[in-house]
């Protein structure tokens, strides 16, 4: 008790104790490295230390990061300016017209957009990833990336009719990329959620292998995200060999060995944060609005202005119960503000 050294001092290897400065450092033994030590893991700092750069190449894996196909949309802005004015001057002519499509609130009826992060629009959540992937398909670049042979339909087709020449040569346009994930997602009866984290998994796909998309590989790289994200999202995953059945000339065995690759080249990161979930459900409403595509909007029926009131009052009951609670907890506290603490003397 007595001594000038405390014991919490004297633990630390670095610092020593004298009667003037309290606190000196003295020469240590040079620390062991991780391999004389036998010890080879990582350091947690190292593994959670993401920079900035990361971040701007994996939009799948952080919310900040921007998404690929909303900067690879914004590079036709010459054509959607001229969509956009052509569209203002054919919604000018309907107006005088009085065949304006454009709905709009009243005081009688009210229009709302029945899609929420939560709970997506199932045909138009479809049309947006099918528009993100057709923009990955149309400004990919030029140079080209690395190839895996199985992706490419040429080496692995999906139906037994002959593959052009010049299969690769031609791109896809947003229809037929649309009726082909529409057909996968109405068999397999899926979820618009699903479609979300499918584009997710073929952007990750995308920086993790360092490959790109192409007319040539497109429809087995979505068909892989698909096969995953059932897996991953839906509690009532389809089986590999329920594919088959809706694709009519694949086999199993080919399935299966589409399965194990994609996951070996997403490093089997399957995982998809929320906010990386919520970024990519809000960056498909920029497109759509982008490319005038439009959610559906639905007037306020009766039903759900009454469940939108039970919801409302449910919450604000809540709201009051926390505010009750938070005013006992500060009285309690209020109580004891009288009492004297007595100090004890410990021998």
């Amino acid at each position: 008790m007595g001594s000038t050294t405390s014991c919490c001092v004297s633990s630390s290897p670095k610092l020593r104790r004298n009667a003037h400065s309290r606190l000196e450092s003295y020469n240590t033994e040079p620390e062991l490295s991780r391999e004389d030590t036998g010890c080879n893991l990582q350091h947690i700092s190292d593994r959670e230390n993401v920079d900035e750069l990361n971040m701007e190449y994996n939009p799948s894996d952080h919310p900040r990061a921007s998404t690929i196909f909303l900067s690879k949309s914004q590079t036709d802005v010459r054509e959607k300016r001229k969509s956009l004015f052509i569209n203002h001057l054919t919604h000018i002519d309907e107006s005088k017209h009085g065949s304006t499509r454009r709905k709009h609130s009243s005081c009688s009826t009210i229009f709302l957009d029945d899609n929420t992060v939560s709970q997506p629009n199932l045909k138009f959540t479809i049309k947006c990833v099918s528009l993100a992937i057709y923009y990955h398909i149309k400004n990919r670049d030029t140079d080209g990336g690395m190839r895996q042979d199985i992706f490419d339909e040429k080496l692995h087709p999906l139906s037994k009719s002959e593959v052009p020449s010049d299969y690769d040569k031609h791109d896809p346009e947003q229809k037929q990329i649309y009726r082909f994930v529409r057909t996968l997602f109405s068999a397999a009866q899926l979820t618009a959620e699903c479609a979300i984290v499918t584009l997710v998994y073929v952007e990750r796909l995308l920086t993790y292998a360092e490959i790109d998309i192409g007319p040539e590989n497109w429809k087995r790289m979505v068909l892989g995200a698909i096969l995953l994200a059932s897996k991953v999202w839906d509690d009532q995953a389809v089986w590999n060999v329920d594919y088959c059945q809706i694709l009519k000339d694949i086999t199993v065995e080919d399935m299966n060995e589409l399965e194990r690759q994609f996951l070996e080249l997403l490093q089997f990161n399957i995982n998809v944060p929320s906010s990386v979930y919520a970024k990519y459900y809000f960056d498909l409403r920029s497109l759509s609005e982008t490319n005038n595509l439009s959610f559906p909007l639905e007037p306020l029926s009766q039903v759900k202005a009454q469940r939108l009131e039970a919801i409302s009052r449910l919450c604000d009951d809540k709201y009051k119960d926390a505010r009750r609670a938070a005013k006992k907890r500060s009285a309690s506290v209020d109580n004891l503000v009288g009492v004297r603490w007595v100090p004890a003397i410990l021998s």
